[in-house]
């Protein structure tokens, strides 16, 4: 039970927000978000999670590079898996947003091509480590890749799409993302949003601990045929 806390609050935080994120008052302000500002709860936390399980995967690479730790590696390739699942839920969630507020799934907004490059960059990474035979050069290999794609999320999510006009918020000429700027989020928002974004933070942290359970049983188990 110690143990199993916070998988417990994981549970119990993200019935929170499934049930009071569709109860919630919505702050009447104009004709453009309306209800649709409810995905705030599921869309923002999806990047949130993923910017975070894409960071333990990166230290766990430059670690298993130090180290040479087989351990390390399953847990940085595990951890990439669950950030990539999150980013494609995230970009499932926004193309529905996008639908309701900008009238297409998929408009080539600057930040929605930045999160497709982003995602077929983490892809490649998959690719690259099935392509190969050799278990040390893979993860080797991997590892390096891994810092390379973790580098690249920064200029295709971050900077790209501020650089230029975008519907999304955050382009150029808007102050900043206003899903994440408190002062413009209303209170009765607060209290399901941030919850949210731990709730389904720790759902990812959750995912990839299978991952990586499932993938270290799976490595005993071709070791003992190896042997």
């Amino acid at each position: 039970m110690r143990k199993n806390w916070w998988k417990i609050l994981t549970f119990i935080l993200l019935m929170y927000v499934c049930t009071e994120g569709f109860f919630v008052k919505i702050p009447v302000l104009d004709d453009r978000l309306q209800q649709s500002i409810r995905n705030l709860f599921f869309h923002v936390p999806m990047w949130i999670a993923m910017m975070i399980l894409l960071s333990v995967s990166v230290v766990y690479a430059i670690k298993f590079l130090r180290t040479g730790n087989k351990k390390d590696d399953i847990i940085s390739l595990e951890f990439a898996r669950a950030g990539l699942l999150f980013s494609l839920i995230g970009l499932f969630t926004g193309m529905i947003w996008a639908k309701y507020q900008w009238g297409a799934a998929w408009s080539n907004d600057p930040k929605q091509t930045g999160t497709a490059m982003a995602i077929l960059i983490y892809c490649a990474y998959f690719v690259l480590r099935g392509s190969m035979n050799d278990m040390d050069k893979k993860a080797k290999i991997g590892a390096v890749y891994n810092i390379f794609a973790f580098c690249m999320l920064f200029p295709t999510l971050w900077i790209m799409p501020r650089l230029t006009e975008s519907l999304h918020p955050g382009g150029m000429g808007s102050q900043g993302n206003p899903g994440l700027n408190p002062n413009d989020t209303s209170e009765g928002l607060k209290t399901v949003m941030y919850p949210a974004f731990i709730g389904w933070t720790l759902l990812g942290v959750w995912v990839a601990s299978i991952f990586v359970r499932y993938r270290t049983l799976l490595e005993k188990k071709l070791d003992r045929a190896a042997g």
